[in-house]
């Protein structure tokens, strides 16, 4: 997910941007925040199943700022925290159904796109919120067009990053060796996790091991497409990174959900997203992509950088997918701060 980035001026907010840009060269990286902690922590139910987990920081009375967090089942995480200036902005994260702190853990009923979308209005509207700008990467990006798309008169502007249409394009590019063209070794892992690696539905054969009765092969499965995504996450990252990671993080739901949306279509329409933008024209549009993103190409970003007119593309050279590649972070937290 081009090393440096110069300032996005409002300019870009009144004007149509028809061809994405690369990041300028000469100009410094913009680093995270500071570190900060929630000043409200909550549940919130959402239906009979099930209750989301959510936390605001930075400032009670600023611009409203939703984080949607990727997978599905990924998780918020603190780093979320960290893209929008705390003097300036609320920042809102929350956990969606079966992940993170969410009650029930790992929970498949009632989880869906749908449910997420209707998930992120009811929070805004529990906490009281007018008009928000909603920021998601990968899933995130998904999740933050859908809602956009859901409620457009309820969204101020969008920033998204590594943009993940949902369609079967990308879905099979991913899963079914497109992405092992660039990492062979991963994929190679993966096939030999999978019981039939000659059939075109490895979401569903993933899903199936991982809500077995075998434990052992639940959790195999259940790392190992943790360690293929997460090694395809950065530019450059070595097996000994990816285990280091692993072993520090609860992977199970991600693992689990993920798989649970893929094998469903993402509980989308095929190509709803993008035939659905004019809904959401009007509104300001930041789209931040690696160049060498293996996990969500660039095509993606930049098909629907063409639907929304008001929507700016930049391209980070040398960076992947990863919202925490120099590039990638400094371009997100440039695109807050011309928002502010």
């Amino acid at each position: 997910m081009a090393r440096r980035f110069g300032f996005i001026a409002v300019f870009w907010l009144l004007q149509p941007v028809v061809a994405g840009e690369p990041q300028s060269a000469d100009a410094p990286l913009r680093d995270y925040f500071p570190d900060i902690e929630p000043f409200e922590t909550g549940y919130l139910k959402v239906s009979d199943g099930h209750e989301i987990y959510y936390e605001l920081c930075g400032n009670r009375e600023g611009k409203p700022a939703m984080l949607l967090h990727g997978g599905p089942g990924g998780g918020s995480y603190p780093t979320l925290r960290r893209y929008h200036d705390p003097a300036k902005y609320l920042i809102v994260l929350h956990d969606q159904r079966g992940a993170g702190k969410s009650k029930p853990y790992c929970e498949l009923r009632d989880n869906n796109t749908q449910a997420l979308v209707q998930d992120i209005e009811r929070l805004r509207t529990h906490l009281k919120l007018g008009k928000v700008q909603v920021f998601g990467g990968s899933w995130g990006s998904t999740l933050a067009v859908a809602y956009a798309e859901a409620y457009p008169d309820n969204v101020s502007a969008l920033i998204l990053r590594g943009v993940f249409l949902a369609t079967k394009e990308e879905t099979d590019y991913f899963y079914h060796g497109g992405a092992g063209l660039f990492f062979p070794d991963a994929f190679e892992r993966l096939q030999a996790i999978v019981p039939h690696p000659e059939r075109h539905d490895y979401p569903q054969q993933l899903l199936d091991l991982i809500r077995g009765d075998d434990a052992e092969k639940r959790e195999r499965a259940a790392r190992g497409w943790a360690w293929y995504e997460t090694k395809m996450g950065k530019l450059r990252q070595s097996d000994a990174e990816v285990d280091a990671s692993l072993n520090t993080w609860k992977y199970l739901d991600f693992s689990l959900i993920e798989n649970y949306y893929m094998a469903n279509d993402c509980f989308l329409a095929e190509g709803q997203l993008l035939r659905d933008a004019p809904k959401i024209a009007h509104l300001p549009a930041f789209i931040v992509q690696g160049r060498y993103d293996v996990i969500c190409p660039p095509a993606a970003a930049y098909k629907l950088h063409k639907a929304l007119p008001r929507s700016k593309l930049v391209l980070v050279e040398a960076a992947g997918h990863s919202g925490s590649e120099p590039g990638i972070r400094s371009a997100l937290i440039e695109a807050a701060r011309s928002l502010e």
